[in-house]
């Protein structure tokens, strides 16, 4: 990946006079559409995308609709289409939707995005067309657009509904122009991630049907194809069918090879989340050491494979020290991939300890500044945290996501949804009985010893624990409070959607009736790759020297999610998904609009 040090040494410059000559050289070959008429004749299609994931899905719509034909490529077998989107909770950024007028919840453009750039921090060269966030500030701006605009209204219109309920996920550190959402705009999908799939699925497979669209499942990409320049097709490994279940790992045993033509190649392969030597690779400075363990949150073939193919055809990779994981994991008791972690989507209450069983402070309050949470947690030398809380807390706050975790939501059986109201959904109860990270009892003495025999480093102390949860219990006596946790609930507890189903009457930890007392241990989850290829809006992927590679797009995570960073160093989530949605189709169109 790309080295981030800007220190010039004399073989640099040699590297970048070279970059630059060859940079001349695409751009005049971009600019004649030179693609030399051997390459044309020999095609097998005008399009080939490679990853069937969301992102890829909606370029090949795209593409198929613009009556184009499409080779869309993956590793995995059929039964894993969609991708990661089909595991996800199906959370969107909408901003001034018709759900946040109905919770009561004023938002604007201008709010969004002034949200969105105290979030993201752009700080690499945003007026700089060599920046590293050059890019990534331009697709920030046409998202918040697109969010504030179309967005709704083109999913809507594809048969999407969503929850009534709007979230307010990470709500940030503090200050108005600083990271976080001001106000609630997490969409859950109705269907969850299987309904943002699908009407992308049913567009492909209706192309599939009308001879538009040609699936090559168990096709690994190993390289890009290039001819004089431009990138002309893509050639690599078939390897042997399988009948795993969706995310399952699958066989990487080669039968054949296999090589493929065509004047537009779309890479949309996902980040590197499954990768942990990856993700520790480029783990920044400024995020402290990397875990020695960590769990993950998405399948084995979401490797980053792609990334350094690309690169070798002269991609260039910007940000790479940029991503996302989360600190509320558990170890899923029924995993389906290697390693397979669930995160903990959870509301304001639970108090948040260390390892050894110091209470965090602001902003490391739950659902609030998740990587300034990370960096805490990774400085104190451990690779784990703790929530202490009530089951009255965890019957209202406790989400997890994942659609296979929210079956009421995924299934649309709103009898189930209702039954929120008044029980602990099924899920949690679950996790609280089978999980390894749960520790369940009736007194806190019970419950430190809990802690340390699951842990086996006898690090919490029974008497400091006690004195920190005394002390944040006094604070509930007042409507006032100098707890800024304390604060955070009062305040979830003036939107009417926390009220209704994401924040718990305020109460002690120590309230017997509140019980049992739980602890749950919390475990670092690897996620999202927030850098990536750097492209242009037309998702057209950069050479190393500035210029659009010829026949090469990206979308997605691979991309950053668009120009190699849109999000910057955080998210204000709800925004991966709709991230796949609007750069798929930008690089759908933009490449279906120059064939």
């Amino acid at each position: 990946m790309e080295n981030t040090d800007n220190t010039a040494s004399s073989a640099g410059l040699t590297r970048r006079r070279a970059l630059t000559a060859a940079g001349g050289a695409l751009a005049a070959a971009y600019l004649a559409g030179a693609v030399p008429a051997s390459a044309a004749e020999s095609q097998d299609a005008d399009a080939i995308v490679v990853g069937h994931g969301l992102a890829g899905l909606v370029a090949t719509a795209e593409l198929a609709a613009a009556g184009h034909k499409v080779l869309l490529l993956d590793q995995e077998p059929e039964a894993s289409l969609g991708g990661q989107a089909f595991w996800s909770f199906g959370g969107l950024f909408f901003v001034d939707s018709a759900e946040q007028r109905l919770m009561g919840v004023k938002d604007s453009h201008d709010l969004a995005w002034q949200d969105w750039l105290g979030t993201a921090g752009f700080d690499r060269g945003i007026a700089d067309p060599a920046g590293q966030d050059y890019w990534a500030y331009k697709w920030a701006e046409a998202y918040v657009d697109f969010a504030s605009g179309e967005k709704r209204s083109w999913l809507a219109g594809l048969g999407m509904q969503w929850f009534p309920i709007v979230g307010w996920a990470e709500r940030g550190g503090g200050l108005a122009d600083g990271h976080g959402n001001s106000v609630p705009r997490f969409h859950v999908t109705w269907g969850t991630g299987p309904a943002v799939v699908e009407p992308f699925e049913k567009k492909v497979r209706a192309a599939v049907s009308a001879g538009n669209v040609t699936f090559k499942f168990r096709h690994r990409v190993d390289g890009l194809v290039t001819t004089a320049g431009a990138v002309t097709g893509v050639r690599g490994a078939i390897l042997e069918p399988s009948s795993v279940a969706r995310g399952k790992s699958s066989s990487r045993t080669v039968v054949g090879e296999f090589e493929l033509r065509a004047p537009v190649v779309i890479v949309t392969s996902g980040g590197i989340g499954a990768n942990h030597d990856l993700v520790r690779a480029n783990w920044p400075a400024r995020m402290g050491t990397p875990p020695k363990s960590m769990i993950t949150g998405v399948p084995a073939h979401v490797d980053g494979r792609m990334l350094a193919i690309t690169e070798q055809a002269g991609g260039r990779i910007v940000n790479p020290d940029r991503m996302w994981h989360y600190t509320e994991g558990l170890q899923n008791y029924d995993p389906i991939w290697p390693k397979h972690g669930i995160r903990i989507l959870p509301g304001p209450s639970s108090m948040w300890f260390d390892a050894t069983g110091k209470r965090f402070s602001s902003p490391d309050i739950p659902g609030y500044d998740t990587l300034h949470t990370l960096k805490t947690i990774t400085d104190t030398g451990y690779d784990y945290s703790w929530f202490v809380t009530t089951q009255k807390i965890i019957a209202k706050e406790f989400a997890l996501s994942g659609s296979e975790q929210n079956p009421d939501l995924t299934n649309k059986d709103i009898w189930m949804l209702l039954s929120r109201i008044w029980q602990t959904p099924e899920p949690i109860e679950r996790f609280k009985k089978n999980g390894a990270d749960f520790v369940v009892a009736d007194n806190l003495t019970a419950l430190v010893a809990g802690m340390n025999k699951l842990t086996g480093d006898n690090l919490i102390d029974l008497t400091d624990l006690k004195r920190q949860i005394d002390a944040r219990d006094r604070e509930i006596d007042n409507p006032y409070t100098k707890d800024a946790q304390v604060m955070g609930i009062r305040n979830a507890l003036n939107y009417p959607g926390d009220t209704l189903s994401r924040t718990a009457a305020i109460h002690k930890i120590t309230d017997s009736s509140a019980g049992p007392l739980i602890a749950v241990r919390l475990n670092i989850l690897t996620r999202k790759t927030l850098g990536g290829l750097q492209t242009d809006l037309s998702g057209r992927v950069l050479h190393q020297s500035g210029n659009p590679i010829p026949g090469l797009y990206a979308a997605g995570e691979v991309a950053g999610f668009g120009g190699g960073g849109v999000h910057g160093y955080r998210s204000l989530e709800g925004t991966f998904l709709g991230g796949c949605l609007f750069s798929g189709r930008q690089a759908g169109k933009a490449a279906a609009a120059a064939l």
